[in-house]
């Protein structure tokens, strides 16, 4: 596995062959595929042991605490030698379908899995209504960190983890419910009725 994020770090998952990891672990081909599918296997397997999906959910006592300690942590992970393997493993996903499952189903979920955790607690305090935690209000904190890292490097400033939540993502969680669409037939059936003539006294016939 250390063969395999050194290999990431000098020539990129493009570049990254099972033959070449064998080669800097001083190993067989044969002894990798007995144990892993394919690189996509070996490299997130490498990554999770390397801690990037360890997350402690600090309980500060308030949401607003929890998320920012939760962004601090995501973002410092990217600060490191991992967080510059991830950024490139993100940009091979458009072009490696299966590739792109991985990572969804072990990397992506790191930060959502995680915030709903805090919003669950938060939840339980009074502090957020339950319908939050199955919207999708609920992950913008941890997708609006990792745009940021994809479109500007790490480190993610502390002053742009602070505006994402005091900006952007309390006022969205903290905010009523949406009122529920209606449809077109059923708009049609909530508007008003034009009213008909009973032949009253201003009623001339016409």
């Amino acid at each position: 596995m250390t063969a395999a994020l050194e290999e990431l770090t000098e020539v990129g998952y493009a570049a990254l062959t099972m033959e070449r990891v064998a080669a800097r672990a001083r190993t067989s081909k044969a002894a990798l595929y007995r144990r892993w599918t394919g690189r996509a296997e070996l490299v997130l397997d490498a990554c999770k042991v390397r801690g990037f999906s360890d997350l402690d959910l600090a309980d500060t006592g308030t949401l607003r605490g929890d998320v920012i300690a939760l962004l601090r942590q995501m973002s410092a992970k990217m600060a490191t030698p991992i967080g510059g393997i991830l950024r490139g493993l993100l940009g091979e996903m458009t072009r490696d379908p299966e590739f792109a499952r991985l990572i969804r189903e072990r990397i992506h979920t790191v930060g959502p899995v995680g915030i709903r955790g805090i919003l669950q607690r938060a939840v339980e305090r009074g502090e957020v209504q339950p319908w939050v935690l199955d919207s999708r209000r609920a992950t913008v904190a941890t997708d609006l960190l990792r745009n940021e890292f994809l479109l500007f490097g790490a480190p993610v400033e502390d002053e742009t983890v602070i505006e994402i939540v005091d900006d952007v993502y309390l006022p969205l969680v903290l905010a009523p419910a949406p009122e529920p669409v209606r449809s077109a037939g059923e708009a049609g059936r909530g508007a008003a009725k034009p009213v008909r003539s009973t032949g009253g006294p201003e009623d001339d016939g016409s």
